[in-house]
């Protein structure tokens, strides 16, 4: 037996101990007119009577505690006549099958008269059971505004929208699709609670609605890498420029002696400009690697395409926030993307 089933037999355990079947009796699914008798419009005798005999059938069985084959005499009087005792006796025997939802859809239609059909006590019974049922289960909205999107939750297709689905579910995790031609599957996976009521909005989106762009870095990292190296080049290329000229005043100055040995001041020229030539030659070896390095990187930091879920279509980058119902427990979920 699982949690949810103890729970909920729990839950209804003090009501079941006073819970009586409705009786066989004539009075309760026969006598007066279809007029007073509104659940009996439509019925005719021959039916009734045959939906009367499957009735106590099935009490004899629910009295010994017979209920899966009670259920089965039941389901089958039902078919022969829609009578609001039948229901009631039907939920006692659902009961002990745990068969939540089927249970409380048989206590709604057990009282859809009031009380006439029953008595005021198994009236007043059947709406207890069913409060309780009601915390025990869970409470689903779900909608779709997009023509021709077909919504269906664990495997069972809900509507066609435009359109709205409403009604309990089991607690727990429960799988909602969308579909349309032209549009990507929509999937959401949804942790309901215990008494939770829900709201789920579908939404369809194309490829391009769920295609985001991301870097490695910032997109001027790698262009300040290549800014740096230009840089450096041209510094080298401005000592080169004065290493040239200190090679030309030497040699003019040689010139000017007419091959003379030169003086200290006329060698300090041509060391000079070897310096600043060595210097530019370093400039030019480092200038070059920061300009390639910053071109790789910039090809590596190009654009990436990639898609997110459709649950965050709606979210601002670097930032999901979704409801948690109970997919987790109950409260928010925040994921943050850098």
């Amino acid at each position: 037996m699982n949690r949810f089933t103890i729970s909920l037999m729990v839950a209804l355990t003090l009501v079941a101990l006073s819970a009586t079947p409705a009786a066989a009796q004539q009075s309760d699914l026969g006598g007066g007119g279809a007029q007073e008798r509104p659940w009996a419009k439509g019925v005719p005798a021959d039916k009734q009577a045959a939906a009367l005999a499957l009735f106590r059938d099935g009490n004899f069985l629910l009295k010994n505690s017979l209920f899966p084959r009670a259920v089965e005499k039941y389901r089958e009087a039902l078919k022969l006549w829609n009578h609001p005792a039948i229901h009631y006796n039907m939920a006692l025997a659902l009961l002990n099958l745990n068969e939540p939802l089927a249970l409380h859809q048989h206590l709604t239609e057990s009282m859809r008269y009031g009380e006439a059909p029953l008595d005021k006590d198994k009236f007043e019974r059947a709406g207890a059971f069913k409060k309780l049922i009601e915390q025990q289960l869970s409470h689903v909205e779900i909608t779709s505004d997009a023509p021709g999107t077909v919504v269906s939750m664990n495997g069972q297709v809900l509507f066609t929208a435009p359109g709205r689905y409403e009604g309990l579910v089991r607690p727990g995790k429960h799988l909602i699709t969308a579909t349309k031609e032209g549009f990507l599957p929509t999937e959401l996976t949804q942790t309901l609670l215990p008494g939770e009521k829900a709201s789920l909005p579908i939404k369809l989106y194309t490829s391009e609605d769920l295609t985001r762009y991301r870097r490695h870095w910032s997109a001027w990292k790698p262009w300040a890498v290549v800014g740096a190296g230009a840089a450096v080049a041209l510094a080298g290329g401005a000592l080169h420029m004065q290493a040239r000229g200190s090679f030309q005043d030497f040699d003019t100055r040689i010139v000017e002696c007419g091959g003379c040995i030169p003086s200290q001041e006329v060698t300090d020229l041509r060391t000079r400009g070897t310096s600043m030539q060595q210097l530019a030659f370093g400039a030019y070896a480092v200038g070059g690697a920061a300009l390639v390095t910053g071109a790789v990187l910039a090809f590596i930091n190009r654009p990436q395409a990639y898609q997110i879920n459709p649950d965050e279509a709606g979210t601002p980058e670097g930032a999901s926030v979704a409801p948690l119902l109970g997919r987790g427990t109950g409260g928010i979920l925040a994921t943050f993307r850098f």
